[in-house]
């Protein structure tokens, strides 16, 4: 493909994305402490739960639904206050179960996900010490084209039920 050909496919691929970029606007009437920005991305039963040890990561685990018109991507997450949050998941490694960051999350109308121990979760660094049991924080999802979907997440103690 000719340089100017190159030109024209990335002009018109990047001018399909502006498109998807655009957000969304809560619907009325949700409950206090959700907003639905993505369209169809519902989360529930979401908790933060605290390391043991002090300085270690926390995680975040949810029950997250997808039934929007077309399919998206779930690319980043956020949480007030953290210095860095990652999506992670356990897999197989060279036989061995290892932890890691994970990639993009691609969600098709009528998917279901469960971040749950030992498989996806989102992984919180740098937590203020001022979060403790009982609290609730604001998490934020970031979907391709940058739509957000903000809820809150129970905090709860190390060894609570997950």
């Amino acid at each position: 493909m000719n340089k100017w050909a190159m030109a024209l496919a990335l002009g018109l691929a990047g001018g399909g994305l502006t498109a998807c970029g655009e957000t969304a606007e809560a619907p009325a009437g949700e409950a206090a402490g959700a907003v639905e920005a993505v369209p169809g991305l519902t989360i529930e039963n979401a908790r933060l739960v605290l390391n043991a040890v002090a300085g270690n990561p926390a995680a975040i685990y949810l029950d997250m639904s997808y039934d929007g018109e077309r399919a998206t991507t779930v690319r980043a997450a956020s949480v007030e206050g953290a210095e860095k949050t990652e999506l992670h998941e356990t897999s197989e490694w060279e036989r061995k179960m290892v932890m890691g960051e994970m990639g993009p999350l691609l969600l098709n109308p009528g998917d279901s996900v469960t971040f749950e121990p030992g498989g996806k979760h989102i992984m919180v660094f740098g937590l203020p010490d001022t979060v403790e049991p009982g609290q609730n924080v604001d998490v934020t999802l970031t979907v391709v084209g940058g739509d957000k979907t903000s809820f809150t997440a129970e905090v709860v103690a190390a060894g609570a039920d997950r």
